[in-house]
């Protein structure tokens, strides 16, 4: 189900409603089973993997608390390859079996191949699957309690407003709160709310308007002059941005309305004064993810240099992985190791060489927007030959094709006019003019009830009169 349809229009409203209105030992039911339709909306069946890496970790999470020494060790791997299992066969089976025929097929040799899968990749299998993980991953080092309620482990990894994009939670943090008795409160209520209808601005306003653009340059990119495949790579920056935060301020918003607090997964990234910023403003539970039970565990910075600097290439290889069975994502993951360790190789220099003026502080942040729009291409782009074609034109071996201000697609129909580029246009300016004077889950403005009444509204206006209502998927569905 999309945040950004008519089934949720009718679901969340009725799920928040009942919500209250149950006893509060009835509540955990009512949303796990709230969770599971909001799943099944997508593909039904697919409800039974979530089920049985649920139970596996469920079991798992007991077993590693029950045991000692090695056993428990042995429990969380075991937990660790159901999870990373089920990964391999629906994400990343494909990819190794096509990349196997592709170096057979070189070798001239054509009398064997590995059976390709025919499966459509679980909506948000990434997400939840690493939110199982850092369950079993927190009760064996011991900062989490084995969860013996079943109804409410389920409910940790199916909380349906952060299961498919996240934000990925700990069970510190959202495990216990299944179990508080949440009142109704009409301030959490209005705060939620306002959350969601400023990530509904960024997805139907934002988002999904550039997304025209993005898509008809990048389906076809030697259609079109460089300047439009510049044009496209930085209105895709913004694109992916308001996705998928939007999403992120939808789900932290419904959670909210119930009571529920869920991380912060945005922090107005492209502010970032350089590339490590950015990194701790962008998709935070994810990045401290990998942190935490990746980097940590290779050594951190415990370490010497040079090793530190290959956790740190380790670290964004397997998060471009993680972002799918492609090698562009593994290109755009290995761009910014590069960039991050030659950041960190530079940091003394740099903070000596750049005053915090605010001059100087515009062009860092211009540039880390620069360096972040140029990796988004290889994320972006279907192939990786689209994705060095694109690069080639931008950094300047301009093709031939003619500068389209207004695009049409394959078809020639208009696909993005100049009235979309304007609109556009100033969105984006409203949206950064916000985040630059609001924090980013809007809290502030419960103090000024005038201001919150006149951006609440104007919000709604923009939506209505610019929002498009097709129904788009969001970015991160397919990860």
């Amino acid at each position: 189900m999309l945040f950004n349809s008519l089934q949720f229009l009718i679901f969340f409203p009725c799920v928040t409603i009942i919500y209250f209105l149950l006893p509060h030992k009835y509540r955990w039911l009512h949303l796990l089973l709230a969770s599971c339709i909001f799943y099944t909306a997508f593909i039904p069946v697919y409800i039974l993997i979530l089920f049985f890496t649920i139970i596996i970790d469920y079991v798992a999470g007991i077993m590693i608390e029950n045991s000692v020494a090695e056993k428990r060790k042995s429990f969380l791997i075991l937990s660790i390859i159901a999870n990373v299992g089920v990964l391999a066969v629906f994400k990343y089976y494909n990819f190794f079996s096509g990349n196997i025929n592709q170096f057979l097929h070189s070798l001239s040799i054509t009398t064997c191949s590995v059976p390709l899968l025919n499966i459509i990749l679980p909506i948000g299998l990434s997400f939840h699957t690493f939110q199982a993980m850092s369950y079993t991953i927190e009760v064996y080092r011991g900062n989490q309690k084995a969860e013996r309620h079943f109804g409410i482990y389920a409910l940790y990894v199916m909380f349906y407003p952060q299961l498919v994009a996240g934000p990925i939670e700990r069970p510190q943090n959202l495990l216990h709160q299944f179990r508080e008795k949440h009142a109704f409160d009409s301030q959490r209520l209005l705060d939620g709310l306002r959350l969601m209808l400023w990530g509904l601005f960024k997805k139907v306003v934002i988002a999904d308007r550039l997304s025209q653009y993005v898509a008809t340059v990048y389906n076809h990119p030697d259609h079109y002059h460089s300047f439009n495949l510049i044009i496209a790579t930085l209105f895709f920056s913004i694109q992916i941005y308001c996705d998928f935060s939007g999403y992120s301020d939808i789900a932290i918003g419904a959670a909210k309305t119930m009571g529920f607090d869920l991380m912060t997964n945005f922090n107005r990234p492209y502010f970032a004064k350089n590339i490590q910023e950015f990194w701790r403003r962008w998709h935070i539970s994810l990045s401290t993810w990998f942190r935490d039970y990746v980097y940590v565990s290779l050594g951190g910075n415990r370490v010497g240099i040079k090793r530190m600097y290959i956790n740190v290439a380790i670290v964004f290889l397997l998060s471009g992985f993680w972002h799918g069975a492609n090698w562009t994502y593994i290109l755009w993951g290995a761009v910014h190791a590069f960039l991050i360790i030659g950041y960190m190789l530079t940091a003394h220099y740099y903070k000596k060489l750049i005053p915090e003026k605010k001059l100087f502080v515009f062009i860092s942040m211009l540039v880390t927007f620069i360096l972040v729009s140029f990796a988004w291409i290889f994320f972006r782009a279907a192939t990786l030959s689209d994705a060095l074609l694109i690069s080639k034109h931008i950094l300047g071996n301009y093709n031939a094709v003619p500068f389209q201000f207004v695009l049409k697609d394959i078809t020639g129909a208009i696909s993005f006019t100049q009235s979309a580029a304007g609109i556009s246009i100033v969105m984006i300016t409203l949206m950064f003019l916000s985040e630059k004077i609001l924090p980013a889950n809007l809290g502030v403005l419960n103090k000024k009830p005038v201001t919150d009444v006149i951006f609440c509204s104007l919000v709604l206006s923009l939506i209505i009169l610019f929002g498009v209502f097709n129904s788009n998927s969001f970015i991160y569905f397919q990860f």
